[in-house]
């Protein structure tokens, strides 16, 4: 009797062995399927871009419709630009907000739906907040295509990305450090500011910069507000009303992924091949960067609060 139980639970656990073996197998090998389609993708855009990645007269150039060598100067500066806008307006917010439905907002219906709410938002296709900002901000405000119609529809969707990241890392946070940092006198306002966000903060900042990678790459929402034209620009002029002033936030400003659609779709460019395949590695540079340093400064920053 005893013998017959052994031998079934030596067999249930081979069985179980078996399957657990199995299991592994099919999920890795899922895996690297995934892994070895996004590797294939990023080495062909790397390679077929190649040649412009190190031509500074590409990086730094004026686009040129109807002739070859036209660069990408204006397109990448107003990428930057935007981006460094769009985080300006939203990252405050987001934080705002984050923090008071974490730890201010009293549970109840009305902040359960604007949870529900912050979620729906973050999942909103662009292009449909890109023809709310061309009716509302570019038509109704008379902003025309410009950088701070883009900006603030950029802003739209990446606003609640960020609290929905934000928040989680606040409530990740170990209940027992609140409580021992409000047995000791602190308030509430103190503990979120001196030991809540401290310990989010490397959370905080990787949510930041990987939504700064999806603003940087946005382009359908920018086709109907910030527009499709580049014009050059002069790094001396400060005349801020001046469509060649850099700095002009009502100036129109084409990115680089805007740029990809607009030059495939018209076909006008001699070098059309060229110019398309050297601006998308460019995007997928910069887009790469921002992950690495996502994680660069993640693990920095988790490394230096852990010490102290």
């Amino acid at each position: 009797m005893a013998n017959s139980a052994r031998f079934d639970m030596q067999a249930h656990v081979r069985r179980i062995n078996s399957q657990d073996k199995v299991a592994t197998g099919i999920l890795t090998a899922i895996v690297a399927f995934v892994l070895l389609i996004l590797a294939a993708i990023i080495i062909y855009i790397l390679v077929q871009g190649a040649g412009k990645l190190f031509d500074v007269s590409f990086l730094t150039g004026e686009p040129e419709q109807f002739r070859a060598g036209g660069g990408i100067g204006p397109e990448l500066f107003n990428s930057f630009y935007l981006l460094f806008l769009t985080l300006l307006i939203s990252v405050p917010i987001s934080l705002g907000a984050a923090i008071f439905l974490a730890e201010y907002a009293p549970e109840n219906g009305v902040t359960a739906a604007a949870k529900t709410l912050i979620e729906t938002l973050s999942s909103l296709p662009s292009i449909v907040v890109g023809l709310f900002g061309f009716l509302f901000f570019v038509l109704m405000m008379g902003w025309g295509f410009s950088i701070i119609s883009g900006a603030i529809a950029l802003t739209m969707f990446n606003i609640p990305i960020l609290v929905r990241v934000i928040q989680q890392a606040l409530e990740d946070v170990p209940r027992s450090q609140r409580d021992a940092a409000l047995a000791m006198g602190l308030t509430r306002w103190e503990t979120t500011i001196h030991v809540l966000l401290p310990v989010a903060m490397p959370a905080i900042v990787t949510g930041i910069v990987l939504s700064a990678g999806r603003v940087f790459g946005e382009a359908a929402a920018l086709i109907y507000t910030a527009g499709q034209s580049a014009p050059a620009l002069d790094f001396t002029n400060f005349d801020f009303t001046s469509p060649s002033c850099p700095w002009n936030i009502f100036r129109p400003a084409e990115t680089l992924a805007v740029h990809i659609w607009k030059i495939n779709s018209e076909g006008v460019v001699p070098d059309l091949e060229a110019v398309s395949n050297g601006t998308a590695a460019v995007l997928m540079v910069c887009i790469l960067a921002f992950n690495i340093i996502a994680r660069l400064v993640g693990k920095a920053l988790e490394r230096r609060l852990t010490r102290e």
